[in-house]
């Protein structure tokens, strides 16, 4: 009976372990924004272009998932070089000693079809913050030219700059204190 017993509690734990997937975002196919109102009147966008993300699941619908993503935040680009610098300085980012922006997810819900809520600390200026985003699985396929599993994810949600002491001399409605985050990714499996 102990011989049954252990093979079956084996054979659970190798099946586990082999549904695991890894997954990395293609930098190629993948973007993270954001934007912010500016007097009021009027909206500032902007991405970061360097970044990493990864997800791990057991699952095919990704409702177990964990994602991970670190950003430089030295890479910001609003598309305007005076703007960008400023926001790299100590007034916002404070990159030199702030380099990196790094979210982990701590548990996702299913809330519709391929629809979740992930929750997860996010890391900037060196303050963690519980935060809660919207995620949408748009579904996995082979890619026709690299013959690799690709799955695609879209995270949209609001933080708050105050949250993380960014631009803290700058007060609303001059610059908004809520900024829109959106980040679109392929994901290829490892």
């Amino acid at each position: 009976m102990k011989k049954v017993f252990s093979f079956v509690i084996l054979a659970l734990l190798s099946t586990s372990l082999f549904a695991q997937t890894s997954w990395n975002a293609d930098p190629m196919h993948s973007k993270v924004t954001f934007s912010t109102g500016h007097l009021g009147i009027s909206d500032v966008a902007g991405l970061f272009k360097k970044f990493e993300a990864s997800a791990t699941a057991n699952k095919a619908d990704f409702s177990d998932a964990v994602f991970e993503l670190s950003v430089d935040v030295n890479s910001i680009d609003t598309e305007v070089e005076m703007r960008d610098n400023h926001l790299r300085s100590a007034d916002f980012f404070e990159v030199e000693k702030y380099p990196k922006m790094t979210f982990k997810s701590t548990g996702i819900t299913k809330t519709a079809k391929d629809k979740y809520k992930l929750k997860g600390n996010l890391t900037l200026r060196g303050i963690t913050k519980p935060v809660t985003m919207d995620l949408w699985y748009r579904g996995t396929i082979e890619n026709p030219q690299s013959k690799a599993l690709t799955s695609g994810f879209q995270l949209t949600g609001t933080i708050k700059r105050s949250d993380f002491e960014v631009g803290p001399k700058f007060p609303a409605p001059m610059l908004s204190d809520e900024v829109q985050i959106k980040a679109d990714g392929e994901f290829v499996r490892k």
